[in-house]
């Protein structure tokens, strides 16, 4: 495992568009009641572990960011930071999974990896690229760190720091309301049950 600072890594709350089941992409939806308790619940669970040491980032977008906000119930200061923005959905950005699926229905058949669709839409970003920023992202810390970011960023994010082939992203958890944890070269999550180890690949 690759050592990094101690991460903290959450994804937003739910949406309006993750209720829908619509794929957000760059672009953005207000956070949704749960949502907002998800958020105020990762908050809690940080209390728990992270200290005055810890940097906060988050992505700019407006679910990230407001999570962020939200959970940093000391007012810590949040730093935006691009390179921690959800992958571009290109053509397929606002499409449900069923309206992909149409388009491509090769990417749900059975046997079909799962999460395949991401990086396949025209115009859409590429894990590998996603990787490439966390990996830019990470190299930059020098403190522990909480990070708020999106559901594919967190799994690529994490694959990186875990010294996995970003092609693994699939396989690892994903969820919100929750916050994965790396440190003293462990990998886990918190949630309401407490502290449980993570499998990787």
């Amino acid at each position: 495992m690759t050592k990094y600072p101690d991460l903290f890594i959450l994804r937003h709350g739910e949406t309006e568009w993750n209720l829908a089941g619509r794929m957000q992409g760059h672009l953005d939806s207000p956070l949704t009641v749960l949502g907002r308790e998800q958020a105020r619940k990762q908050g809690r669970l940080l209390s728990q572990v992270v200290t005055d040491a810890c940097a906060w980032f988050s992505s700019p977008q407006g679910r990230a960011f407001n999570t962020a906000q939200i959970a940093a119930q000391n007012g810590q200061y949040i730093q935006q930071d691009i390179r921690l923005k959800e992958i571009e959905m290109g053509d397929w950005t606002g499409m449900t999974r069923q309206e992909i699926g149409q388009v491509r229905p090769d990417l749900f058949e059975e046997g079909a990896a799962p999460l395949s669709y991401y990086g396949q839409a025209p115009a859409s970003e590429s894990i590998n690229a996603v990787a490439e920023r966390a990996r830019d992202f990470l190299s930059s810390l020098t403190t522990p760190a909480v990070i708020v970011t999106h559901g594919i960023t967190s799994r690529v994010l994490r694959c990186v720091a875990l010294d996995l082939d970003p092609s693994c992203f699939a396989q690892l958890n994903g969820g919100q309301g929750i916050v994965y944890a790396i440190r003293n070269g462990e990998y886990g999550a918190l949630d309401d049950d407490g502290w449980r180890s993570e499998a990787f690949p």
